[in-house]
């Protein structure tokens, strides 16, 4: 019955632990910008995946013509 209790004490310390140093908003955010700083209309594609427990969103942004 100790050891029952015992667990249940660090597992709860552990969990309010993780709660405190968890950040608000956690998310991971990947840019890949190549494109013409000169092109008025890039082409673009976005992805966002939110799960509750983490985020990860996605920006890839490109020019059709990079030689001019």
């Amino acid at each position: 019955m100790l050891r029952r209790r015992r667990i249940m004490v660090i597992g709860a310390a552990a969990l309010l632990a993780f709660a405190a140093f968890a950040p608000s908003t956690p998310h991971a955010d990947i840019r890949i910008l190549a494109h013409d700083s000169a092109d008025r209309a890039p082409q673009r594609l976005e992805a966002a995946v939110d799960t509750g427990v983490f985020a990860v969103s996605l920006l890839v942004t490109w020019s059709r013509h990079l030689a001019r």
